[in-house]
């Protein structure tokens, strides 16, 4: 007969997403875990097959709560642009979360064609907010969403490791500025490059 469990998965991953909070990913043992819980590190291999797997779940935890600041910026009037000062509140609230998600180094390079949907869960519905929104084509509204997302990740980086720090007004007056001016450029066709 297989030992009780003394903790539940639940209260495990709590524990591994609270010292992930604190320390940063790579914090996050057995150990750590176990003395987070004022134990030892054998009760949670009574509960998951390997430290892999409670790192998974971590991740999938860090994702769920990620996704509740994009559902809360996509009930905001303008929801593309709630969903971009969500990331970023995500980024100021949860660095070590943002962190974990959208600043880990990837094994290859890729485009960011490939990378989005890599990378965010979400990117199927803020994909289609912007077409939906914006009347743009499939093309155009990749390039104003990559566009953006480049810009909104600069700003939450700078957040995540405590570079710089904007007030709301200011990030919502430079998100703004930055999207109108692109998609006033996509919708004109105008192209001002100059060689």
């Amino acid at each position: 007969m297989p030992p009780k469990a003394k903790f539940t998965k639940d209260e495990i991953i709590d524990a591994g997403i609270e010292i992930l909070r604190e320390k940063g990913i790579e914090s996050v043992t057995a150990r750590e875990i176990g003395n987070y819980l004022n134990s030892s590190a054998r009760p949670i291999f009574t509960v998951f097959n390997s430290m892999n797997e409670v790192l998974q779940k971590i991740e999938n935890k860090a994702k769920d709560i990620y996704a509740q600041y994009v559902k809360s910026g996509l009930e905001r009037d303008i929801a593309f642009k709630g969903v971009g000062q969500a990331y970023i509140k995500f980024a100021k609230n949860e660095p070590k979360l943002f962190q974990l998600l959208f600043m880990k180094e990837l094994p290859k390079h890729t485009s960011l064609e490939n990378i989005l949907p890599a990378i965010d869960d979400n990117y199927d519905i803020i994909l289609k907010t912007v077409k939906d929104n914006y009347g743009l084509s499939d093309e155009d509204s990749l390039k104003l969403y990559h566009h953006i997302w480049i810009y909104t990740h600069g700003i939450a980086t700078l957040f995540a490791t405590g570079m710089c720090s904007f007030s709301d007004e200011e990030i919502s007056n430079m998100l703004t500025e930055v999207f109108t001016s692109i998609l006033i450029k996509i919708k004109t066709g105008v192209n001002n490059d100059k060689n």
